[in-house]
């Protein structure tokens, strides 16, 4: 990871004006010192509107990246790789104002990530993603399989 990006503050300052998340009413409100938790909002703009006046489902599916790969990839360090490899949503109810995705890595998901990497084979969590809207709703999940494996010279 960039030098620069070692700084949580300065990760959500440079990811906030990076113009797929600045022009899409993204915005990265929380990214802790630690990089163990994150908040994402999208506000609604005509823009990122589809035709029932509801969140475009792009933009939903865009605020959600990403969020838990940068921050796997400050949590394992240069020993790591780690890439999104896929990711679906399921929309549960349309989106409308305001909408929010929270992103957690805890203490058992950096173990078992770990454990599951520590003879260099690939993993494949699966970690899903809730977005909400301002009376707390879920408006839709995602689902987000990340890659991740140990560097093979890092390897045991």
């Amino acid at each position: 990871m960039n030098l620069m990006f070692k700084k949580a503050w300065m990760m959500r300052w440079a990811l906030n004006l990076w113009p797929p998340i600045f022009f899409s009413g993204i915005k990265i409100k929380h990214l802790s010192a630690d990089y163990r938790s994150a908040q994402a909002t999208l506000t609604m703009r005509p823009w990122n509107t589809n035709a029932m006046g509801a969140h475009f489902g792009g933009s939903l599916y865009a605020m959600t990246d990403p969020c838990y790969m940068l921050m796997l990839m400050a949590q394992l360090g240069k020993d790591y790789v780690v890439w999104d490899k896929s990711a679906d949503i399921d929309y549960i109810k349309p989106g409308k104002g305001l909408v929010t995705a929270d992103f957690l890595i805890s203490e058992a998901l950096l173990d078992d990530i770990i454990k599951n990497t520590a003879n260099g084979d690939k993993y494949l969590p699966q970690l899903p993603v809730y977005v909400k809207d301002a009376q707390g709703d879920v408006v839709a999940k995602v689902n987000r399989t990340l890659y991740i494996r140990r560097k093979q010279n890092r390897r045991k």
